[in-house]
């Protein structure tokens, strides 16, 4: 983005001061100073390790996939067979279900894996491609989410169909967020001029039938695709660890409460729960939207904000002390796969996708999405109970 210019002291140096001490001189009052320094440093440690190495990781399989699947005409297959289904729901190319699909299987991030690739890139119009960040983080997980969700153990209950709703809510979720987010992409390129254009005296026909190749052998193209899709994985693993150590550390540290014993020891995952004490003042609001049987449900799609993995933990003890029933386990199947700690990947996920300055709209375009998706949820999960 442009530079801007402002004077060396304002009055939003004075006004950033207030809000920033009012923040976090609330959390040290609470936890303590040293113990919140502590937190922050062993949280962001934690994150580093146990969620940034593993999305690096998925990043880099999905890369290699991404890499083959360009070479050898599978992504094309795919843009041509799902066109027809991908363009009235999301105004996306039928390539993008490829990014669906990979994201389903492991995590947000491993649609940016095939945004790197030339092949994948050449049908999406600019205004499409800042887009993928919501349609992928819509599916992130999607697969762990729904079998962790039917692992539960919860006699009498139709967790089979509660799953099947919440995976059905986390589409529609998708779906807004995808159409918001377009509003602001088209505001920002329009919506002819193509990611990759088309070489001088090529018309478009022939740019969007033909595909580029690796030169070699079936072998050599086979080896070198899985590298180098594999080589931007490791890109898009790195790109993202600002995103997720800063957001998602301070979310965690508004969403979790102290240790076991009621007391703060400076450890990790430590906090002042103040988000799920929020949720708790509003749930006249969140009953009739989400049907959540108890208030204290909202801690499971607001820690979804940082991290699905830790949001479906929640759950199991959730069900077994009574305050999470079916209807629950479908909000939570549908907010946790679409939000899918989505606070903690945008930033990164934007940045890698050169379109920084779009994250607060991604940002805004799927939180609206997510309360969709709980929301569409609830209300399928109450129609099916009726009709049956």
């Amino acid at each position: 983005m442009e530079k801007r210019y402002k004077k060396a002291v304002s009055l939003e140096a004075f006004i950033f001061l207030v809000i920033f001490l009012l923040i976090f001189g609330g959390i040290a009052m609470k936890m303590g100073g040293a113990n919140m320094m502590q937190t922050l440093m062993a949280t962001a440690y934690e994150l580093l390790i146990d969620t940034v190495f593993n999305i690096m990781a998925i990043a880099v399989i999905a890369g290699a996939l991404s890499g083959v699947l360009s070479e050898f005409g599978v992504i094309a297959l795919l843009n041509k067979a799902i066109t027809p289904l991908m363009k009235p729901l999301y105004n996306l190319p039928g390539a993008a279900s490829v990014g669906v699909m990979t994201t389903y299987l492991s995590d947000n991030p491993a649609i940016l894996g095939l945004a790197e690739d030339r092949n994948f890139r050449r049908y999406f119009k600019k205004f499409q491609l800042p887009a993928l960040t919501n349609l992928g983080t819509a599916f992130g997980m999607g697969l762990i989410v729904t079998t962790f969700m039917l692992g539960i153990n919860a006699p009498g209950e139709n967790l089979g169909l509660a799953v099947l709703i919440g995976n059905l809510g986390a589409i529609i979720g998708s779906i807004v967020s995808v159409r918001i987010m377009m509003i602001f992409t088209k505001k920002e390129f329009g919506v002819t001029e193509y990611c990759i254009p088309a070489k001088e005296g090529e018309s478009l026909d022939d740019f969007l039938n033909q595909r580029e190749v690796r030169g070699g052998s079936v072998g050599g193209r086979l080896l070198e695709s899985l590298l180098d899709g594999g080589k931007n994985g490791v890109n898009v693993g790195m790109a993202i660890i600002p995103g997720v150590l800063v957001i998602c550390t301070i979310v965690m540290m508004l969403t979790n409460g102290p240790s076991a014993d009621g007391t703060y020891t400076g450890a990790a995952y430590e906090g002042v729960a103040l988000l799920p004490w929020i949720g708790e003042k509003i749930d006249f609001i969140l009953k009739p939207l989400f049907g959540f049987t108890s208030a204290s449900a909202v801690a499971v799609p607001i820690t979804a904000l940082g991290a699905a993995g830790a949001a479906i933990g929640l759950v199991p003890e959730m069900v077994s002390t009574g305050i999470a029933h079916a209807n629950d386990i479908a909000v939570f199947t549908a907010m946790c796969m679409c939000w899918s700690g989505y606070l903690s990947t945008h930033v990164g996920m934007m940045s890698a996708l050169n379109c920084p300055h779009m994250t607060g709209k991604a940002i805004i375009s799927h939180t609206i999405g997510g309360l969709c998706a709980g929301v569409a949820a609830n209300f399928i999960f109450q129609l099916v109970g009726m009709i049956m």
